[in-house]
């Protein structure tokens, strides 16, 4: 009798082989074509890509009030997000054309004063040849100055050329990045009004990827953008505010700037401890010990409330615990940039919620079936 072994395989078996081959070279090709077209499409939208997410981000952010003001204006939707992007225009470029303007009116007030003689450099003190390293090469440079300052600026004239350069690039970028974040306003309009049926699409593909979870995700995604806008955008505003009524009260000397400073360093996340030492330094050493301590007192409360309101702001309704948050904020931040202060957070959530519900979806474990001796 023959083995069974040797017997040649049934026609289906064969059909059945054959048809299992095809099918992972099919979905082999499929997967590459659409992986190819997906990488395809995110080199083209990846110069856009950043003004498109912070336009989101500038969209889930101030929904709030376009809604709200919507409701105050009859349910005229367009309108609302027509006055909610100009006035976001307006703070983006206010601020920007006011400091180009102040640097253009000072840069003429300083050439024109340069051709009338009229600055004046002292004579240095005996005391800077006794610097180590550079003392002697100070002293003779700071004495050129006094006596030539024409001269002298002409000596380090390739140093001026630098840093110059090194200024107007930062300008430019400065009024790129108004741009693009202008670009990013009038986008974000634009999402407002659109912006339920954009949830709905939002959630159906977060429901396709994480299935039940995926409605949990995008609301927790919401929220935290919500919630780091008015914990480090909204703290900072305020804490700059308050910074710059101080500063004007007190005779402080380009408060408006400082209080620029102020909120830019806030929203970095270095804070403003920075401004309001060297405001406290400079009122001790010229104002008197009465308005120098009260204006102390004042100061360091503010530069140090966003200790206490910024973690209750940011984790108020948010299921993850705050650390994640911080964590996620201050690591964006690092990583990414500015718009790393809004994605770190979102990311660090998902991902947390993500292995705590790994975690406690557990397998259940058949209990082991009982045996029964044969009697």
């Amino acid at each position: 009798m023959r083995d069974p072994s040797t017997q040649p395989l049934p026609a289906a078996s064969h059909r059945t082989d054959s048809e299992a081959q095809k099918f992972v070279v099919d979905s082999a090709i499929r997967i590459g074509v659409l992986g190819l077209l997906a990488y395809w499409s995110l080199t083209l939208v990846a110069p856009f890509l950043s003004i498109v997410v912070w336009a989101g981000v500038l969209a889930v952010a101030l929904y709030p009030i376009f809604a709200w003001l919507a409701r105050a204006m009859g349910g005229r939707r367009t309108l609302a997000a027509a006055l909610v992007t100009l006035v976001l225009l307006l703070i983006v470029i206010g601020p920007v054309a006011a400091l180009v303007a102040s640097l253009i009116e000072w840069s003429a007030a300083l050439v024109s004063k340069l051709q009338a003689g009229q600055i004046a450099v002292p004579l240095p003190p005996d005391s800077v040849r006794q610097w180590p390293l550079i003392g002697e090469r100070a002293y003779a440079f700071w004495t050129l100055a006094a006596d030539n300052l024409a001269g002298a600026a002409l000596s380090i004239k390739p140093q001026l050329l630098k840093a110059g350069g090194t200024v107007l690039g930062s300008m430019a970028g400065l009024g790129l990045s108004a741009l693009a974040f202008a670009a990013s306003s009038v986008i974000a309009g634009c999402l407002l009004v659109p912006g339920p049926r954009l949830v709905a699409g939002a959630r159906l593909l977060a429901t396709r990827i994480v299935s039940s979870r995926g409605d949990r995700f995008v609301d927790m995604a919401g929220t935290t953008i919500r919630n780091v806008s008015r914990g480090v955008i909204g703290i900072s505003l305020l804490q700059a505010l308050l910074g710059g009524i101080g500063m004007i009260a007190a005779g402080v000397p380009l408060a408006g700037p400082l209080a620029l400073a102020m909120l830019v360093l806030g929203i970095v996340q270095i804070g403003p401890g920075i401004v309001v030492v060297g405001v406290i330094v400079w009122a001790w050493s010229t104002l008197d010990p009465l308005a120098a301590g009260l204006l102390t007192a004042y100061l360091v409360p503010v530069a140090l409330i966003d200790n206490v309101l910024r973690p209750i702001v940011m984790a108020k309704g948010l299921p993850v615990p705050m650390l994640v948050i911080l964590v996620g904020v201050i690591g964006g931040t690092l990583s990414y940039g500015l718009i790393g202060l809004f994605l770190g957070p979102i990311v660090l959530s998902v991902f947390y919620e993500l292995l705590v519900a790994w975690v406690r979806d557990r397998p259940q474990v058949a209990a082991p079936a009982a045996t029964t001796e044969d009697s």
